[in-house]
């Protein structure tokens, strides 16, 4: 596990490693970096603890259908990271949606997450407009991300 501080090789690897957890839609296997009482906020919800957190994920994923993410590093301090990321998804009625976003992150000395707070913003999308084409789990490294494909 990557611990704090944090530096620049160490921060992009975490990102990826979350980015890559997110992506396998697996709310148990996600919730295993966040610490047993982390707090998050998400939009407009607050998450206490991991339970919450896999209770929370598992209703994301079964409304964010065809979910596929791409997390970037911003800036980090210590044991503090920003990230910025871009997921898109469709809902049951086959509605695409890109949902932009901003998290900050702050770790304990056991490199779990402590706090998590998420501002995201959806945006309806047409099929045709979509920009992340992989198979559902882990974005290929070949794949753009954030910055190459001008989010």
């Amino acid at each position: 596990m990557l611990v704090p501080p944090f530096n620049q090789e160490t921060a992009l690897k975490k990102v990826r490693m979350a980015e890559d957890a997110w992506n396998s839609c697996d709310a148990q296997r996600v919730s295993l970096v966040y610490s047993e009482d982390t707090r998050w906020r998400n939009r407009s919800e607050f998450v206490n603890g991991r339970a919450e957190v896999v209770t929370f994920l598992q209703r994301k994923w079964v409304k964010e259908l065809d979910y596929r993410l791409i997390k970037e590093l911003w800036a980090w301090h210590n044991d503090k990271l920003a990230v910025r990321f871009a997921y898109e998804w469709h809902d049951d009625s086959g509605n695409w949606f890109r949902s932009y976003g901003n998290e900050n992150w702050h770790f304990g000395a056991d490199g779990l997450m402590i706090q998590r707070f998420a501002c995201i913003n959806d945006l309806p999308i047409a099929a045709e407009d979509r920009l992340f084409h992989w198979p559902a789990g882990t974005r290929p490294d070949a794949h753009p991300g954030l910055s190459e494909l001008g989010l």
